[in-house]
């Protein structure tokens, strides 16, 4: 397998790739058809293979790679950050959304909460090897989706209307009501989530706060999984919250924080968004090449045609364009944000990221399954879910299109000429 060939990499970024590789090709995509295959409530249901995923990666720490060590993370460079997601993204989709979300509410919590939240939701997660601890990241809802993108550049921000789930302050608690959308990722069996909530005074819905939630309290209740086209390895649902009382250090991001706050984390998703969308591309590719090694028609192996040879090339010139920038973006963001500390980093390139690499990665999925032609409508051929996968990403952590028109507004209003 060739990978990253124009990088040169240590023998412990080697090493690294080969054991998550391994892991991914021997245990997580084998669990991740299975899941898909399920009904929405078998997905979530205690026996589930689901659930065997998740621990695997567990035990493998692979909820510590976006924290620095001296928070409890582990020590890695930005480029193994980046072969991991690849590879999770190679191996499904809703394995590496799960455990990306999973990791939000207590990242969050260990570089912003206070000393006893760290105590009480962050050492406990940091030790899981058993998925006790599942988070997940809670911001869309039933009249707001991909339009939190632009609350914080879009000048008509208060046409947007107020938020559904709204938290007020009530003696030395927060009091928490409203709904989560049905495309929460990994809420039917989250046990925290990282959650958006607009204040009860403020304007729109810039002025928020993010809250570290547990799900076990009085008040809190999840609706149906729903069945979805592609990323159903990650179950999505909805969560209800009905008068829900949290400590007042559980609120860890408060105005006029939050809005910077906000944008920064959304940069931090998209660059890990690009690299799964790198890894689903690259496995369609590769699915695609050995598919048109093999199968013979028209008296020869299909990359015997030109047609193929042209499209298997143009699927490789892609899949490597995606890869370098997703990359360049992952190390810059990170280096910012985690090593120089800076809460100013311009969020065009991350946002251009994640844009770029999902569009790849549904261009290249579609011409991977017309490679395999009627075989790629089928369930035989891994390549199907493959497509319905990448054709979820374009509407995944953001649509494209607010992505893009919040990136044009960066540009335009902070592109130094």
């Amino acid at each position: 397998m060739s990978f990253l060939d124009l990088d040169r990499l240590t023998n412990e970024d080697e090493l690294i790739r080969r054991n998550i590789h391994r892991l991914a090709e021997e245990i997580l995509r084998p669990l991740s058809i299975k899941v898909d295959r399920m009904e929405p409530r078998n997905r979530i249901a205690l026996g589930s293979p689901l659930y065997d995923a998740i621990k695997e990666m567990k035990r493998m720490e692979l909820h510590k790679i976006h924290l620095p060590k001296e928070r409890g993370g582990l020590e890695l460079t930005n480029l193994q950050r980046y072969i991991i997601d690849e590879e999770l993204g190679w191996a499904s989709l809703g394995f590496a959304t799960l455990i990306g979300v999973d990791a939000i509410p207590f990242t969050i919590a260990a570089l912003f909460g206070s000393e006893r939240v760290r105590d009480e939701l962050v050492k406990p997660w940091l030790e899981d090897t058993e998925g006790k601890y599942i988070g997940c990241w809670g911001v869309t809802e039933p009249e707001h989706g991909s339009d939190y993108i632009l609350a914080f550049r879009d000048k008509d921000v208060g046409s947007f209307g107020r938020g559904n789930v709204v938290i007020e302050h009530d003696g030395d608690e927060w009091v928490i009501n409203g709904q989560k959308s049905a495309w929460v990722s990994a809420a039917p069996i989250c046990t925290h989530m990282g959650l958006h909530a607009q204040l009860k005074d403020g304007k729109s819905l810039r002025d928020g706060a993010f809250v570290i939630m547990p799900l076990n309290l009085r008040g809190v209740r999840k609706g149906e999984p729903v069945d979805m086209l592609g990323n159903r390895d990650c179950p999505q649902g909805p969560v209800y919250f009905d008068n829900v009382h949290v400590p007042d250090d559980y609120v860890i991001v408060q105005p006029p924080f939050y809005e910077v706050f906000s944008d920064q984390l959304l940069n931090l998703t998209s660059v890990n968004m690009g690299a799964y969308s790198v890894g689903l591309a690259r496995a369609a590719f590769e699915e695609a090449l050995r598919y048109a090694k093999t199968r013979v028609q028209g008296g020869k192996s299909l990359i015997e045609h030109k047609n193929i040879k042209l499209r298997m090339y143009e699927m490789f010139e892609r899949v490597e364009t995606a890869r370098y920038y997703v990359r360049r973006a992952m190390d810059y963001v990170y280096t910012k944000f985690f090593i120089e500390q800076s809460f100013a980093t311009p969020p065009r390139y991350a946002r251009a990221a994640q844009i770029y690499a999902k569009k790849i990665a549904f261009e290249v999925a579609h011409d991977a399954l017309q490679v395999f032609g009627a075989y790629g409508l089928s369930r035989e051929f891994i390549i199907e879910k493959l497509f319905r996968d990448a054709r979820a990403l374009l509407i995944e952590d953001g649509t494209v299109e607010t992505l893009s028109l919040d990136a044009a507004d960066d540009i335009i209003q902070n592109y130094g000429l």
